[in-house]
Order: structure tokens, then C-alpha cells, then sequence
């Protein structure tokens, strides 16, 4: 009987019981003496490999052990994998074997990875693919699993989505939708090429413009009120070709947060539209510069009250505004405790938390960001200042010497200066990698990333493998592209996976179903209300901490004593689930305002109920729907006429509606 029932390079399915990839009871009697044996052995974790694989003695053949049943199944026409890219695919498809990310070892003739976790080892000499340890039922020496060349569909497998599911579960994390047209690209590109495709695609248009376009700045009644912004951020999400840069924007836009109702002065609307291209236009570039962006962006200082913040005044006992040095380091940067970078929490010596930063590190970084305002000059147009950087005004720049986190700035040191020594050393704090892209996974893939995978993404953070630090595009490849986002395990894990917000589900539902507006206005308006709409609205965060926490955990749950977090569960309750059904309800058939769907590929499969469907939970949710909640919507669906033209729409409409209405919708895995 082999060791596991079959291959992990399909995806177990949703309806049936997934493979148990248990270790055999053999093995798991014989765990408790692996350290024993590889002592007899010689070598181990502390002494590079066992000397069972220098002594020439054979465990014999198991090919079964990793799935491989014969030679014969080898594909053929496809490129062989290389020892890392094998071994990354058995940590993916066997993390009860292969726990974490490991190096890759040398020892010649090996390439090899251990496992001290469970004392197993994988490793490869020329073409051969061996394994020692309890997954081998220890014997005496490595057994052999099969040729590299056997495991290239299912290292394949991690590069190419074999499915249009699985394409599908890619763009969900990757896009603000998956399409018919990027499920067919994604399948033909593999996960790589596709990203760099799309990370080189060219920026859309940008919503300062867009409202420029729409005359706003033209009606003098629109300075000090809100007309169009909310139109000029809907345009973008639901319209802009881009979507993997808008979907990432999103997220740091849920990361480093701009409300619109704690923005001061004129012209807001325009505030915060510059506020969004700058998040568009930096999401895939340079973390240092994407800082200094909203550092002196007019949004950001009007916001948390740099704009104007000037320095000491002995005489009238004025002391430098705080606010923005804090959150900069608290929210923006490095966060409140020092972190492993793996994103686990330092402590000291009797075990408490070691923090960041302290008062006076705040105070002394607020002594920097003084001197600085938005450009207010008579010969700018109205609204122009809202898209230039703040500027400096010398007098009102503090010239106290600055010391915090290891950096100094000399006293009597320009603001320009200064403010660059500031940023830089934030951005180069050890901990930017994993207190931001532990985020970032939040945001795009899983609430629950393993210690594991925030760890690779860190390290992609601080080395994009050409030696540049806080590469955006290079962090967010390795958010999507990481086993732990690619591998089947999530699908089958109840830990797996993030609630989807309610932006998130209805710019989904007006993307697949083709959603335009008739008229250019995009006038979707606010939907923060939770009884009546989404009780969220893009832009419209109530305090710089977001909607939700990245923390968050509902107090008195299961899901705080298994100590998982659920940010977007922090939006949820009664009124808010029965207002988003409630509008959605509404919105599905009749669309908002003048924003109406296009159902016309779900039409033209309404008399098919099956069918209808299928295709609206492959686009929807990726194909993850229960075998139970797919035969009630089909019998619901069913349950309709078809024979007028009323009737199929109304097939369509139920379809759509409870595959949005059902949990495995709502969680996105």
C-alpha cells in the first residue's frame, strides 16, 4: 500500500474526504526513534548527512512513497525540474513530511534538504530523487523514489494550474476578478510569466484626471464639499484594465490608510483621488519611495496632521506635532514589537514582548517631520495643489539634533535632509519585510500565513535576488506564487484562506458580470452603511486603522481558541450580513444606479442549469463549492421556468445570488 493514496498534484476534491497524507503507523512508531538512528548512522542536523548515504547500501526502490508508481508514468515533453524546484514541490504536496522552508544543502554527490521536525531528509544525487527518515519507514539507507524527470508534472503543477479552477483561485488572489480571457493566459503563461506580464502593463488612466475630466474642479460649490469622490475611485476598481495593480493598491490602501472624512480642507474629492494614483502608480515599485509618496502627499499630511506641523516654541511652550511619527512607525513601517523574520515576536529574557519604539523615539522623529505643507501658490490652478508633494518652509523646521532607531540626525540639518535620513532608516529596519508582508498575505491570499511564508516573503523583501531591498513587484510575486498560496493543502485546511470583504465580493460580481456604467459617472456612491449596503466603502476607513484589524480575533469564539486571526471578520454582524444579502439582492438584477450588469454568456446557459452554474461558481469562487451547496442551487435554479425570457433571467439571477450567499464563497481559499 503506498504511502499516500495518490497523487498531490490534482487538487483534492471539495466533496470527497482529501487523501489522509498521514505517516504510515509504522513510521510514526519509528519517529520517536529517529534521532536514534540517525545517531547510529552518523551525521545529522549538526553533521551534514547521515553516513547512510555515503555507505553505497540500498533501502531499495519505493516509488509508491511519493506518488510516482512507475516509470512509465514519466510525462514527456516536459522540462525536468531542477533539485530546488523538486524539493520546493515536496514541501508543498507533503508538509507533514517536509515542514517549513528549508535550505538547500550540499554534500557531494547531494543536493538535499533536512527536516529536524520530523528527521526526514529529501535529496537528489545526479537524476535520482532519494529519501531518508520515518516518510522512508527508516531504513538502514536512502531509499529511492524515482528519476527527477518523474516529478515534473507535479512540479509543473505549482508553476501551470492544470485547471481552469485552479487558474481561477490564482486570479481571485491576484486580480480584483478572474476573467474567461486571464483564465485561458493564466493556463497558457504558467504563474511567472503571467505576473511579469502584468506587472509590466501600463498604468490606467488616473482618477485626479478622471475628475478633471468630469468638470468637478469647474463648479466653485465643489471645494469644500465631497461631488465625486466616490465616483472617481469606483471608476477605477471596477473599469481599470489593470487589475492586478489595482487589486494591490487596494490592499495598501488598507495598510496605509486615508479616510476621506478625516481629510481637512478644500477640494478633498481631488485629495483623494491623488491619494489613489499614487497607491496605483507605486504599488509595484520601490517601498522607500511609495513611503516618501505618502509621506508628503497632501492626503497624508492633512490626515494625520503633518501638513503645517511646525517646530518648538520655548517662548509659547509649542512642541512638534506627534502624530504622524507614530503612525508612520506603528502602522506604516515597523510596527509596535521587534519581529523575527519569520514575523514571530522577539521577547527578552523572562519572556515579554520586545517593543519597536518608544516615547521619545516618537519625539524625536517628530522633530524631522516639521517645516512641511501643501503648496498653496496664487499661480497654481484651484486644485493643483492636491497633487504636488508638500513642501518645506525652513523656518518652521525644527534644528534640534533627531537620535532614533540607531540614526542621528545632527542638529542645524535641512528638513530635506533630514526627512531622507528618516525614511531611509525605517525602511531599512529589519523589521519592514515581515510586519508588511505578513499584511500583504492577509490581504491577497490567507489571514493565517505560516510563520514559513511570511518568512519568504520578508526575504524577498529585503533581496529581490538582485541585491535591490523593498522590491514591491518581487514581495508580491512571492505572496502568489508561494507554495502555501499555491499548493492544494489550503483547499482541505480550515485554517486556510481569508473572508472576502464586501468591496471585494461586489467589485467581483460587477466584473465578471460585465458591470458599465451607462453614463461615465460611475455614481455606485457610498455603500459604508451595514444595514442597507456593504457596511464598507472603498477610501471611506473610519480611522487610520483600517476597517479591521490584521489581528483581529472575535473574542469568546472557536476561532479564538484555535489562536487564528480574522480581520475581515471584524466587519461582520447581524445587521451587516443581512444588509449585504439585502443589497446584493437588489443589485444582481437591477445593478446600482446606472451601473448595469451584462449577463449574456449566463443567459445563453439558463435553459442548462448545471451548467449555469457551474460556470458561474468557476468564476465566482474557483469551482471550491460543496457537492451539497452545488445541488441546491442547481435544484433552486431548477425550480425556475425557463420558457420566457423573464424566467431565465430569473435563473441567472438566483444562480449568482446563492453562490455569493455561500460560505464557500465568502471564504476565499
Amino acid at each position: 500500500m503506498s504511502v499516500l493514496a495518490e497523487p498531490l498534484s490534482r487538487s483534492p476534491s471539495r466533496d470527497a474526504e482529501p487523501p489522509t497524507a498521514e505517516l504510515p503507523t509504522a513510521a510514526l512508531s519509528a519517529a520517536a526513534g529517529a534521532a536514534l538512528l540517525l545517531a547510529a548512522c552518523g551525521g545529522g542536523a549538526d553533521g551534514g548527512l547521515p553516513d547512510a548515504f555515503h555507505s553505497g547500501a540500498s533501502g531499495g526502490t519505493r516509488r509508491d512513497i511519493l506518488a510516482v508508481s512507475a516509470a512509465t508514468d514519466a510525462p514527456t515533453g516536459l522540462p525536468t525540474p531542477t533539485p530546488t524546484e523538486l524539493m520546493d514541490w515536496a514541501e508543498a504536496a507533503y508538509p507533514q513530511y517536509f515542514p517549513g522552508h528549508q535550505p538547500d544543502l550540499s554534500e557531494s554527490p547531494y543536493i538535499y534538504r533536512h527536516y529536524a521536525q520530523t528527521g526526514n531528509y529529501v535529496g537528489v544525487a545526479g537524476s535520482t530523487v532519494y529519501l531518508f527518515g520515518p516518510v522512508a519507514g527508516n531504513p538502514a539507507a536512502p531509499v529511492v523514489v524515482g528519476q527527477v524527470a518523474d516529478f515534473a508534472a507535479q512540479v509543473r503543477a505549482l508553476k501551470f494550474p492544470t485547471t481552469d479552477a485552479e487558474a481561477a483561485r490564482f486570479l481571485a488572489q491576484a486580480t480584483l476578478t478572474p476573467t474567461d480571457a486571464d483564465i485561458v493566459d493564466v493556463r497558457a503563461l504558467g504563474y511567472d510569466a503571467w505576473l511579469t506580464r502584468e506587472f509590466a502593463r501600463p498604468v490606467s488612466a488616473g482618477n485626479w484626471d478622471w475628475l478633471i475630466s468630469q468638470g468637478v474642479d469647474q463648479d466653485p460649490l465643489n471645494r469644500n464639499g465631497t461631488k465625486g469622490a466616490d465616483p472617481q475611485i469606483w471608476m477605477r476598481l471596477l473599469s481599470a484594465p489593470d487589475s492586478l495593480r489595482q487589486r494591490v493598491a487596494l490592499a495598501w490602501s488598507e495598510i496605509f490608510v486615508v479616510g476621506l472624512d478625516g481629510v481637512p480642507g478644500p477640494w478633498k474629492q481631488f485629495k483623494m483621488a491623488y491619494w489613489w494614483d499614487l497607491l496605483a502608480n507605486g504599488a509595484l515599485g520601490s517601498y522607500r519611495s511609495l513611503l516618501e509618496a505618502i509621506t508628503l502627499s497632501p492626503a497624508m499630511g492633512g490626515y494625520l496632521n503633518m501638513a503645517g506641523n511646525q517646530k518648538e516654541n520655548a517662548a509659547t511652550g509649542r512642541l512638534p506635532d506627534e502624530n504622524y511619527a507614530r503612525e508612520v512607525m506603528q502602522l506604516f513601517s515597523i510596527g509596535l514589537l521587534r519581529l523575527n523574520p519569520d514575523g514571530s515576536t522577539q521577547v527578552d529574557a523572562s519572556g515579554k514582548p520586545l517593543e519597536t519604539y518608544t516615547q521619545d523615539t516618537v519625539t524625536q522623529l517628530a522633530r524631522v517631520l516639521t517645516g512641511w505643507n501643501v503648496e498653496n501658490s496664487p499661480f497654481l490652478a484651484p486644485v493643483e495643489m492636491t497633487r504636488r508633494p508638500m513642501i518645506l518652509n525652513p523656518a518652521l523646521h525644527s534644528g534640534l539634533a533627531a537620535s532614533f532607531l540607531g540614526t542621528t540626525v545632527p542638529a542645524g540639518t535641512d528638513g530635506t535632509t533630514a526627512l531622507r535620513m528618516a525614511l531611509d532608516t525605517l525602511a531599512a529596519h529589519p523589521n519592514v519585510g515581515p510586519f508588511l508582508g505578513r499584511q500583504l498575505i492577509q490581504r491577497l491570499v490567507t489571514s493565517n500565513p505560516s510563520p514559513g511564508y511570511v518568512a519568504r516573503v520578508a526575504a524577498r523583501f529585503a533581496d529581490n535576488g538582485a541585491g535591490v531591498r523593498g522590491d514591491l513587484s518581487a514581495v508580491v510575486r512571492a505572496v502568489l506564487t508561494d507554495a502555501e498560496a499555491r499548493g492544494p493543502a489550503a483547499l482541505s485546511d480550515p485554517k486556510a484562506g481569508k473572508l472576502r470583504e464586501p468591496i471585494h465580493r461586489f467589485i467581483q460580481w460587477a466584473r465578471v458580470f460585465k458591470a458599465a456604467s451607462i453614463s461615465g459617472s460611475f455614481a455606485v456612491g457610498d455603500l459604508s452603511d451595514a444595514a442597507a449596503r456593504l457596511g464598507q466603502s472603498p477610501l471611506r476607513s473610519p480611522t487610520v486603522f483600517n476597517f479591521f484589524r490584521p489581528g483581529y480575533v472575535p473574542a469568546g469564539t472557536a476561532i479564538a481558541t484555535a489562536g487564528l486571526t480574522v480581520p475581515e471578520l471584524q466587519l461582520a454582524n447581524e445587521s451587516s450580513v443581512a444588509g449585504y444579502l439585502n443589497f446584493m439582492q437588489t443589485a444582481i438584477p437591477g445593478g446600482r444606479f446606472d451601473l448595469k450588469p451584462d449577463y449574456s454568456a449566463e443567459l445563453a446557459l439558463a435553459n442548462d442549469a448545471t451548467a449555469l452554474v457551474a460556470r458561474v461558481e468557476r468564476l465566482m469562487c474557483a469551482g471550491q463549492l460543496l457537492a451539497s451547496s452545488r445541488a441546491t442551487i442547481v435544484a433552486a435554479v431548477n425550480s425556475i421556468a425557463a420558457g420566457t425570457d423573464t424566467g431565465k433571467a430569473n435563473r441567472v439571477y438566483t444562480a449568482v445570488l446563492l453562490v455569493m450567499a455561500c460560505p464557500e464563497y465568502l471564504v476565499q481559499k
